[in-house]
């Protein structure tokens, strides 16, 4: 899979480009110019979140919890994680992009905010009210983009806690704000274990897992073992095969694209650990 984040850092000729200590970017894109996926479906992944403002254009976000159809003048922030983008080469798409880490959340809401009465929604992505204030966020921006001196580092981490605290401030935006309250109070090992069950479908490597939960790849393998008490590989190996048995015993896709779905890098690779585990190859639970 894609890392999504370098992929736009590597294209600073097709992107305007807004550093901000290192991990933040901002990011005015219009593939029609440039476009860094050239297949219709691409596997993607970040280790941060990110919200966008779709100018123009169409594409399609397919998630561990759905699809999501994302046109023209909508405003989606999207959990860090993997995903599976459907683009649309005949339409032009292009957006306001802000990649936004954990920590910078955190640190920007501090204890500012309360959570909202309701429990935390944990959902992959979240379409946000699209206020006055925020739309006018979003064109203070367009300025910077026009100009030839990039702002100051400072202006823009001041602009990058604006977005934060104009989202959070927005009584419409309560399913966003429980998540963002949730990251400052939340467990670790709690999140350690949704972003494993929200990703395990995906086929990523234990590097890739350790760098979106925050952790270095030896403390990701420690902290993984103690709260799941087996090893990262062979609990992702048993969710998949899981996974992939129950789409076999209930959809009608092919073998090939279920072996894609639920995570694994190959065919061979999944029918023999599949006839390894199960004591027979996958084709023996087709529906009939």
């Amino acid at each position: 899979m894609r890392n999504f984040y370098e992929s736009v850092l590597q294209h600073p000729n097709y992107y305007r480009q807004f550093n901000c200590n290192d991990t933040l970017i901002t990011v005015f894109s219009c593939p029609a110019e440039a476009r860094l996926m050239k297949t219709r479906f691409s596997a993607l992944w970040t280790q941060y979140n990110y919200l966008f403002y779709v100018v123009e254009g169409r594409k399609i976000w397919h998630t561990s919890e759905g699809s999501y159809d994302i046109g023209q003048g909508s405003c989606i922030f999207i959990r860090k994680g993997a995903f599976v983008l459907e683009q649309f080469f005949d339409v032009g798409f292009c957006l306001v992009l802000f990649f936004i880490p954990d920590d910078f959340i955190c640190q920007t809401l501090g204890k500012k905010f309360s959570a909202p009465a309701t429990p935390a929604q944990h959902r992959q992505v979240f379409t946000l009210n699209t206020s006055e204030t925020l739309a006018g966020f979003f064109l203070s921006m367009a300025s910077y983009f026009g100009e030839a001196k990039e702002p100051a580092q400072s202006l823009l981490e001041l602009k990058f806690k604006e977005l934060i605290l104009t989202i959070a401030d927005n009584p419409s935006n309560a399913g966003l704000l429980s998540y963002f309250c949730s990251l400052v109070h939340e467990p670790r090992p709690v999140a350690l274990e949704r972003l494993m069950t929200d990703n395990y479908r995906y086929n990523l490597k234990l590097e890739e897992f350790a760098r979106m939960s925050n952790r270095s790849l030896s403390a990701f393998k420690r902290d993984f073992q103690h709260l799941f008490d087996t090893t990262p590989g062979k609990w992702l190996l048993e969710k998949r095969l899981s996974y992939a048995r129950h789409l076999l015993s209930t959809t009608q896709s092919t073998i090939n694209e279920i072996a894609f779905e639920s995570g694994f890098e190959t065919v061979s690779h999944f029918s023999r650990a599949f006839k390894e585990r199960f004591g027979s190859p996958p084709s023996s639970l087709r529906l009939s």
